[in-house]
Parts: C-alpha cells; structure tokens; sequence
C-alpha cells in the first residue's frame, strides 16, 4: 500500500536539513527554512575515519601520501547524524521538506554503474585503489606533473583557468594513477564518482554531476572536458576516460536533484519524496552561509586546511588559483577558489608530535588543552620576538605554487627556542599563506575587498588577529558554529521552492558579523617584514631557488619502499 501525499508544509513551519561530510565525520543540522535558526545539529564520526596507514579490510600497510575513505561511514552518517539532529531539535520529521549535502573534494571513487563502490565488491576489498581517495590524497603527484606539462606543451586553454595548474587532488590526476597503478580496477569502473554527487545518489537515486565539483575538480569548461587527443596523450588507455567514465548529465547548484527514496526515508527518518538538493563542495556551500555572495567578498573556510572561496563578475587568470567556473558558487558570477592543504592540521601535528611532556601536564593540570596552552603563551609574545619564520607545507601548497611535494619549513630555531615560539611561527605561517593568495589575486586584477572566515579555527582569538595583522584588513566572521551544513541547508531550502534562488535564500539563513577583527598598525608593521622574509623563502624553495624539498621527499619514498621489500 502505498501512502498518500502528505499535506503542505506552511512556509513559516517548514524546516530543511543540511548535511555536511567532513574529513572525519559528517554533521547533520536542522533549520528552519524562512530564516535560518538553527534548531538541532548531532555529529558522527566516521568509525575508519581518514585511512592513511593501513587498510582496513586487510591491514595492508598504504605507501606515503596516501587518503582513502570508506563510503560506508558516510551512509552511517544519514542513519545517524540525522535522526539524531532531528531529535536535539524537537522537530516534526514531517515539517522538513527538503535535505542538501556538501562534501570534501576532491573526494572521488570507482564504482559501477548502480552506484555500487568497487571497494565494496567482495574480490576488491583488499585492493588500495578501488576504495575513495579522500581529497588530502597527494600520491597522483606525479601524474598531476604529467597533465600539466603535457598541457602546457598542448597549449591546451583551459590550464589558465585553473591556475596554469592541474592539483593532485583532483579527478583526472587520482583516475591516472589508477589506470597506471591498478589497471584492473580502472577497467571495472564503469563510473568515476564525486562522493558529493554519490551520496545525493544513494538519496534519490538519480546521478547528477554537481556543476561546482564538475568545474573546479574535473575540468570542465565552457560546457566541455579535456578532450581525448590530449587524454591519449597523458596514457593511450586514457583517451576514453571522460566518455567511459566520467561525463554525465549537469545539476545546478540549488536545484532539485529528485525526490528522497523510500530506502534513504527510512534511513534519515524524513518523508519520503521530500526534495533532494543537488550536491555541493563544504567550502563553496558555506560561501552563502556567511552572506558573502556579491563580487569580491572571499571566505577563508579554515579547519584541517583553508579553502578560499570567491565571487567576482570579472574573469582574470589567477596564478596557482585552484579554478574559476561560471556559476561555482552562485548563478551569474565567477565563483573562484584557492586554498592552503594544510591549517589546522599543522598545528595539530605540531601539539601531537612536537611539544614536551610538561607542557601536556600544566595543560592537564589546569583543565585545558595544549592548543589553548600554547595559544595563552603565543599571546604574550610581541611580534617578531620569538625571531622565526615558517613555511606552512607540511602537507604541500596548494596555492599558489600547486605542489603537494613541498614540504614544511622553520627558520630561526635556537637553544633558546621554546614550543610557543614555534607554535606562533606556525599560526603565522598560515597568515602568510593567505596573504599570499590575496595578493595573487588582486595582482590578476580581481580584487578582494572583504575576508570573511569561517571554521573551527576562527574561535581562535590570536589566530584571528595575526591574519587581521597580517592581512591588513578587517575579519568578517560566519555568526554560526557550522557553516557548510548552514550552507547546505541553504540550498535545500531552494531546492525545495521556499526560496527562489540562492542569494535570496542567503540573505533570510546566511549569518555573518562585520569587521570582527581589526588589524593593528603597529603589529602590521612588523608583520610587513616578516611576511618579505616568508615571501623570499616561498619563492626560494618554492619556485627553483632549492630543489632540496623534493629531493628529500623523493629520497624518503625510496628509503620506504625498500624497507617494505626488506
């Protein structure tokens, strides 16, 4: 028996959901759809979070560099997180109208044509490669090398809307290296996937190619794809890559992309039929989130890295920039996008590996952790007084330089070097970076005349006015805790026909508070000279002065390898 249609929804009762897929978790938040208050979020962690080491099926150890994931733990997030937001908010299930989704990218998997995820078939569990290369997955470098220099010699014109640089991050690199690594598993993908788009996939059964991740992660531009002369070119079994693999029909940012299964239902505990939004990336989503959808308001997404993302009603060719797509973000602009691989997760790395046992017992003692330890100590310090300056690479840059071999550096370090000295170094580091996209950007004549951040990290004070220092310019802040899931809701909230398009719905949800954070002249002077010094060890290290990064890297590669063999 088949249950009838369910009664309109008034608009001032209608609720949406948007669910956000992080790095290691996914977190599901409930708002209501006329003005964006937030009722009800819950958070699930995904149980094999990001699969660096070994393989879970197999306890196979993974090679450097390597990411996956396990689409398992995001369908865990639907039966969880969301059911249990609903509940954390009170809410009638039958008020919701419509759900939306963000994810990581680029997050890509092989799977057939029903969806299902190679690495789920029983003979390809223990197989690396058909499992999802999660977006911090940097192990296609070489192949990401490869297309851009064979595109570079091609003269091919859609390398300079990306930068001059092809990321390894990104859709064509990662299937590359499956095709050259694992052949076999290449010849049985009969779908090269966005996890953004699968997952709307397995909620309402249609398969749509999100525009945003289709632009700024599998190159296309101007309605068309690499074509397969240059494909031929990286690899003769590559030439069909797009047509066999990859292409497929177009969903608009905001639009529905079908109706809420009967299974998915079930699952999140919403009704059936209820509209589907077509899916996103967690950084461009959050731009609406934080109300900054006019040209030249860019938005630092800061967490385990930065995303930066822009609007602008002029094309420019933005060195190291990771895209610029017609429509990326919202309808009738220039939606750009830059970014740093490695934020938070420098610090972290730093807390984990780094500072001495005694400072995790006074951290202890006094009821806090580390980073809040080392953040109070940081805080005294005058600027420049710790005498260091750091390069923030230690998972590789992704703007401007487009190199994931790069690695992370510290100048300055003496006898007398304490961990909060480093840690401030680092914190500044991260400043600079930004600073650096910036500047690349107005330099290519698309100006910014607005940051605003969003992410964990902005709840860091001191964080916040070193960039404001650093940058030399106000911080807008996001006036919400989670962002990309707002984001997302936003969009449901389109997609379900209670807005009509997305700065609308941007300007009734979106929560943002302006020029939070305002530089100080004094701090921004010396900042000036710091960031010349970071600029002139960029550029060394980064752009041909020293090759001794990637030697290094390429020498632990070796070293590894043959200690495996051993």
């Amino acid at each position: 028996m088949t249950a009838g249609p369910s009664a309109p929804v008034a608009p001032e009762h209608a609720l949406v959901v948007g669910v956000d897929f992080g790095t290691l978790s996914g977190r599901a938040l409930v708002v209501r759809a006329h003005d964006g208050a937030e009722l009800g979020s819950a958070v699930h962690a995904y149980p094999h979070g990001s699969v660096q080491r070994t393989l879970p099926a197999t306890g196979q150890v993974l090679p450097p560099d390597w990411a996956l994931q396990v689409p398992a733990d995001w369908v865990e997030v639907l039966r969880t997180a969301v059911p249990a937001a609903l509940a954390a908010a009170g809410a009638d299930p039958a008020d919701v109208v419509g759900i939306a989704t963000d994810f990581t990218a680029c997050t890509v998997l092989p799977a057939l044509a029903d969806g299902t995820p190679l690495c789920e078939l029983p003979d390809l569990t223990g197989v690396p490669h058909a499992y999802p290369k999660l977006w911090k997955h940097h192990a296609a470098q070489p192949h990401a090398d490869r297309i851009n220099r064979v595109a570079a010699e091609r003269g091919e014109k859609w390398l300079a809307r990306y930068g001059g640089k092809i990321s390894s991050e990104w859709e064509f690199a990662k299937a590359l290296q499956v095709l050259e690594e694992a052949p076999e598993v290449y010849a049985r993908t009969e779908r090269w996937v966005e996890a953004a788009d699968w997952i709307v996939w397995r909620l309402c059964g249609t398969y749509l190619r999100n525009t945003c991740t289709a632009g700024y992660k599998g190159i296309l531009q101007d309605g068309s794809y690499p074509g397969s002369d240059f494909l031929a070119a990286l690899h003769p079994g590559f030439a069909g890559f797009v047509t066999d693999k990859l292409e497929h029909p177009l969903g608009e940012l905001g639009a529905r992309a079908g109706g809420l299964t009967a299974e998915a239902a079930a699952w999140t505990g919403l009704p059936e039929g209820i509209a589907v939004a077509v899916g996103n990336v967690d950084a461009h989503v959050t731009a609406p989130a934080a109300q900054a959808v006019e040209p030249g308001q860019m938005v630092a997404i800061m967490g385990t890295s930065t995303c930066h993302v822009m609007v602008s009603d002029r094309l420019g060719e933005v060195p190291g920039m990771c895209g610029v797509v017609d429509g990326g973000i919202v309808a009738g602009l220039w939606g750009y996008e830059a970014g740093q691989s490695g934020v938070g997760d420098v610090f972290g790395w730093f807390v984990d590996t780094a500072v001495p046992p005694a400072y995790h017992e006074q951290a202890a003692a006094r009821g806090t952790g580390v980073h809040e330890l080392l953040t109070e100590l940081a805080a005294d310090l005058a600027v420049g007084e710790h005498g260091l300056v750091a390069l923030d690479w230690h998972l590789g840059n992704r703007s401007v330089l487009v190199d994931h071999d790069l690695s992370g550096l510290v100048v300055g370090q003496t006898l007398a070097t304490r961990p909060e000295h480093t840690y401030r170094a680092l914190l500044e580091a991260t400043a600079f970076g930004t600073r650096t996209i910036v500047e690349a950007f107005e330099r290519a004549g698309v100006p910014v005349v607005e940051l605003v951040v969003a992410g964990g990290l902005l709840r860091n004070r001191l964080l916040m006015q070193i960039y404001a220092d650093v940058c030399r310019r106000p911080l807008s802040v996001i006036d919400s805790d989670q962002g990309p899931a707002l984001g997302s809701a936003i969009h449901a909230g389109v997609a379900a026909g209670v807005h009509p398009d997305v700065p609308a719905a941007a300007a009734a949800m979106g929560r943002v508070r302006r020029a939070v954070h305002v530089p100080d002249e004094a701090a921004a002077a010396v900042y000036d000279e710091l960031y010349a010094e970071y600029t002139a060890l960029h550029d060394h290290f980064g752009r041909g002065g020293s090759d001794v990064m990637h030697r290094l890297r390429a020498l632990r590669a070796r070293t590894l390898q043959q200690k495996e063999i051993r």
